[in-house]
């Protein structure tokens, strides 16, 4: 008996000892973590579409035409608006062509990537991209949508334009 009590009280004191030598419970606390990403629209560096150098008019009937394309960066559905003022006509002091413009994008609506709606056809300056503009779809995992813009000239019918050199600047605005 004595014997039984001495194990007896050496397992007590065994458990007792691990009992007081076993790790405190793991204390845990949780962190939320959020980040906003804000609506993005930028042009490409150097946020300008290169000189659209339209060839020479060389006969009263010519309609010569150019196009550059920029990537424009989005993470989000947006409207491209043009200038349809007289800075977006060909102009030489006081003579002018007849300007048109058109839009074009590198991708096609197809749930993969970010495309846009072309205008339909060459529009006079005064009335490209209508009212509304020209709508940009933005697909997940593709933030990005090369532009093509195209610019024509032409002699007004029934007349020919002074020569040499025509300028016009137009300008592509991007907004939600």
């Amino acid at each position: 008996m004595k014997v039984l009590a001495k194990v007896l009280l050496m397992v007590v004191l065994s458990l007792g000892a691990n009992l007081a030598m076993a790790a405190p419970d793991p204390c845990s606390a949780t962190a939320a973590v959020t980040c906003t990403v804000d609506q993005i629209i930028e042009w490409a560096a150097p946020k300008a579409f290169d000189t659209i150098a339209i060839a020479n008019i060389t006969a009263q009937g010519d309609t010569p035409s150019a196009s550059k394309s920029l990537v424009l960066y989005t993470n989000c559905d947006l409207d491209i608006i043009a200038d349809k003022s007289a800075a977006a006509r060909l102009t030489k002091t006081t003579d002018t062509l007849v300007t048109e413009y058109k839009l074009n994008y590198d991708a096609e609506a197809d749930g993969a990537n970010t495309w846009g709606v072309p205008s339909a056809d060459w529009e006079d300056y005064t009335t490209f991209l209508g009212a509304g503009g020209s709508a940009v779809t933005h697909e997940t995992l593709d933030g990005a949508v090369a532009v093509t813009l195209s610019a024509r000239a032409s002699n007004a019918a029934g007349t020919l334009a002074d020569a040499g050199n025509y300028t016009a600047t137009q300008t592509l605005t991007a907004t939600f």
